[in-house]
């Protein structure tokens, strides 16, 4: 109990002072998302949390309006659907700052199995299902092995997207997840937290290095 009070203090302070000292920057974003193209700032689409409960997660819009009705839950990097400051925000990882808001709200914690769409939960095994017995997070292990989904579903070649994620990701994506929830603690929430860290350092130090030649 007092584990858990502790993390949930953790959450709440390091989510809003994270909203406070980002805010600069998602005031800018939110100008360009505006100026890019029609639509709310945020999107805001139903996910699966603890014990399966329904709760709105929160996004940086990087796709068309009503993209969902017309297309697949899972995307490529070159999928049409998704905007022109879209694909700088997906590629920077950019989208997933108003998560922060989700944390700050209780619904998630930074580290845990990212929530996943209704009509994947509803495949879940008996099993599988104690990936819900534990808050959805911003990052764990399945985030640091499939940091880049859409460009495994694009390498893949697989057309359908939702296909292609339920072959290549899901199965693996699971494995972790049930990992992470039968066995976590502070120093492994650490742990996670810092490879993130380290991990999104590195893929802007080598994305630099591709876009100036070196």
């Amino acid at each position: 109990m007092v584990i858990l009070k502790l993390r949930s203090f953790f959450d709440f302070f390091f989510s809003l002072c994270g909203l406070i000292f980002l805010s600069p920057l998602v005031i800018l974003l939110t100008v360009l998302i505006k100026l890019d193209s029609p639509g709310p700032v945020f999107y805001k689409g139903e996910r699966i949390g603890l014990n399966g409960k329904t709760f709105k997660i929160f996004k940086f819009r990087t796709m068309v309006v009503d993209a969902e009705r017309i297309g697949a839950s899972s995307t490529s990097e070159e999928d049409p659907r998704v905007t022109r400051i879209g694909r700088i925000l997906r590629k920077y990882k950019l989208d997933e700052l108003p998560q922060l808001i989700n944390v700050l709200k209780g619904d998630m914690s930074f580290v845990g199995p990212r929530p996943e769409v209704k009509k994947f939960v509803d495949l879940y095994t008996e099993e599988e299902r104690r990936i819900l017995t534990v808050k959805p997070g911003i990052t764990d292990w399945a985030s640091l092995k499939f940091d880049d989904e859409g460009e495994i579903i694009k390498k893949s070649g697989i057309k359908d997207y939702d296909e292609a994620y339920a072959k290549l990701i899901r199965p693996e994506k699971i494995r972790l997840q049930l990992m992470y929830a039968d066995n976590h603690n502070f120093w492994i929430d650490l742990e996670i937290i810092l490879k993130t860290l380290i991990k999104l350092i590195n893929t802007r130090m080598k994305r630099r290095k591709v876009n100036n030649g070196i």
